[in-house]
């Protein structure tokens, strides 16, 4: 098991809590908090299964975050998603959020 740590700027701010997807094999769950006191960035806690993906995680949330700057506190519990699903996820809690791309 693996702990991942990322920041990224934002202009959005989730105004209540989210919680999309599931962990289970080839999945991903999403909880999303509004920010809390100590600032109003994008932050995010991975926890996976799959060791070794740093880059892969960094680069797929850049591109996200980039695009969809949500503020809040962003905790994501993996177990062997891909990309392409990590992205169906952070579409999913954006759009619970009212603030989809």
């Amino acid at each position: 098991m693996q702990t991942l740590n990322y920041r990224f700027p934002a202009r959005g701010v989730a105004t209540h809590p989210i919680h999309v997807g599931v962990v289970a094999s080839g999945d991903l769950e999403i909880l999303l908090e509004p920010p809390g006191d100590d600032g109003d960035g994008v932050v995010v806690r991975v926890r996976t299964s799959v060791d070794g993906f740093d880059t892969v995680w960094h680069d797929v949330l850049e591109r996200f975050f980039t695009r969809t700057p949500l503020a809040g506190r962003w905790e994501l519990n993996d177990f062997g998603a891909t990309p392409g699903v990590v992205n169906l996820r952070l579409r999913q809690a954006s759009e619970a959020a009212g603030t989809a791309s």
